[in-house]
């Protein structure tokens, strides 16, 4: 049942507000930190208003207003945008305190405008999520990317521009050459582009049309970092941690897969991608991308740069679980939306903890930090294992519902890429594991670093502990703690995933 509902316009006006609370109380840091958590505490709330409705069945419904006959500016909060929306909206409120511990023991400049950028940010990641149609989304989508550019550029330096026009160049110039093509394409050919369950194109469209629609959608969502537009995500990690971490679990790059899986479920349907062969095409294109974003990340000396490329990697789980068009790969691949963010940007806190507290940055630096750093390490390990697919947490339940879905669909290659993968994945993340709590501490004269991020700095000889920086330390242990709860309770996004899937 579809319900006419302000609901998820009120989502996205909520962070807007907030915006404007946060440069109104600029001069004061404590009210303007204020005002950012109440407007991610409200936001989360507004959302999780929903969910028990789209549990149901319903969608929240809301037309903002028509600019042509057959094209609307349209939200709809469907199970797959309430999948999106709710991971979103609750990392933003834990990343508005982590940013609170990490920019006030950076001393970083420009504060106001990385708390108001951020707000908007998530106003534009609320607008992908909810957006009812290709032109809805791909206005967000144009608008995610420009705002983001002050946050990956926020250090200002030369270093810091070059990886931001990088950024800007690889998303701009794929949404440009290709995602606008493949709409107008699809407007041509279906006469509408408002989403809908299982497709929108009719019968008897030329095969070749469609294929090329296709891809020319499936490129111009250069955020999905398939190889090879993925080149603008290392780069970005000249941003502060907490930039990375809404770059890597936040916004950014699941705004990339959620409207890969717009494409596969509401554009053409799953029948027309078993038709034409588009799934296969695509678990190609991501197996590929999967193996080789791991290769490069065994490779990486520097921690967030192995991250990055395990990003890369870990989103194309996201889209193969798609690809692969069977009841448990599609389930696979729409649950690690979740699961991916929680236990990824586990990782970039923990990595960010460890550059404020010990100025190392490189994984040759990390012998016995997990002794001096239990905490952070702790949940840095866990994680790790989430990525690896070890149970309970919950990267293995993704794993095991895209291996299902992999048997289902009779693709035994893509087994083998699983297997694989997996294998990888413990390759680059078991070492520092192994170096931070079982080989013996590094001298602290030893203890430099300039981070790959450009946060600058050295060990200045203080004591490293993590007493002094529970703003940090605490919310990389909330989301690892749910990295393991969604491992053993995984029926919220389970339910919500049946009902994308229908």
């Amino acid at each position: 049942m579809v319900i006419e509902s302000h609901r998820p316009l009120i989502v996205m006006l909520i962070p807007l507000i907030g915006t404007v609370l946060i440069l109104l109380n600029r001069e004061d840091e404590n009210k303007r930190e204020a005002c950012s958590l109440i407007a991610a505490g409200a936001m989360f709330l507004t959302v999780v208003s929903m969910l028990p409705s789209v549990l149901e069945g319903n969608t929240f419904h809301y037309t903002l207003f028509t600019f042509l006959e057959e094209v609307s500016f349209t939200l709809n909060a469907d199970a797959l945008g309430m999948i999106f929306a709710t991971v979103a909206s609750a990392l933003w409120l834990i990343t508005t305190v982590y940013s609170i511990g990490y920019m006030r023991a950076h001393k970083e400049h420009n504060q106001t405008r990385y708390y108001s950028c951020f707000a908007v940010t998530l106003a534009m990641t609320m607008g992908v999520a909810f957006s009812a149609n290709l032109v809805t989304l791909y206005l967000f989508y144009e608008m995610l990317t420009l705002i983001t550019y002050p946050l990956v550029s926020h250090t200002q330096d030369e270093a810091a521009y070059a990886g931001a026009n990088k950024y800007l160049f690889y998303l701009l110039g794929t949404s440009k050459a290709f995602l606008l093509s493949g709409m107008l394409m699809t407007y041509a050919v279906a006469g509408t582009l408002d989403f809908q369950h299982g497709g929108l194109f009719p019968s008897g469209v030329n095969s070749t049309v469609l294929v090329i629609t296709y891809f020319l959608l499936l490129f111009g969502i250069g955020k999905a970092a398939i190889m090879p537009f993925h080149a603008w995500l290392p780069a970005a990690m000249v941003a502060p941690t907490p930039v990375s971490a809404l770059l890597h679990a936040v916004a950014v790059v699941n705004t990339g897969v959620f409207s890969v899986l717009r494409i596969i479920f509401h554009v053409f349907g799953v029948d027309l991608m078993q038709s034409l062969h588009l799934g296969t095409a695509t678990a190609a294109l991501a197996s590929f991308t999967i193996i080789m974003a791991s290769l490069f990340a065994m490779t990486r000396d520097n921690l967030k740069a192995r991250l990055a490329y395990s990003t890369v990697s870990q989103l194309s789980y996201i889209i193969l679980g798609g690809a692969l068009l069977s009841v448990s790969g599609m389930t696979g691949g729409i649950i690690h939306i979740a699961n991916h963010a929680f236990s990824k940007i586990t990782l970039f806190y923990a990595a960010g903890s460890i550059y404020i507290i010990t100025h190392k940055t490189d994984i040759s630096q990390m012998n016995g930090i997990g002794r001096q750093l239990p905490w952070t390490m702790a949940a840095f390990s866990i994680g790790a294992l989430s990525m690896i697919g070890v149970p309970p947490v919950s990267g293995f339940t993704s794993k095991w519902y895209l291996a299902l879905g992999a048997i289902e669909s009779q693709h035994i290659t893509v087994m083998i890429i699983l297997l694989t993968s997996t294998l990888l994945n413990a390759g680059y993340f078991l070492p520092i594991i192994y170096k931070a709590f079982f080989k013996p501490p590094d001298d602290l004269a030893h203890a430099h670093g300039t981070e790959g991020d450009k946060d600058g700095g050295g060990h200045d000889g203080h004591e490293i502990s993590e007493a002094s920086h529970k703003f940090l330390v605490a919310p990389l242990c909330v989301t690892a703690v749910f990295a393991v709860l969604l491992g053993i309770f995984p029926n919220l996004f389970l339910n919500l995933a049946k009902w994308v899937i229908g």
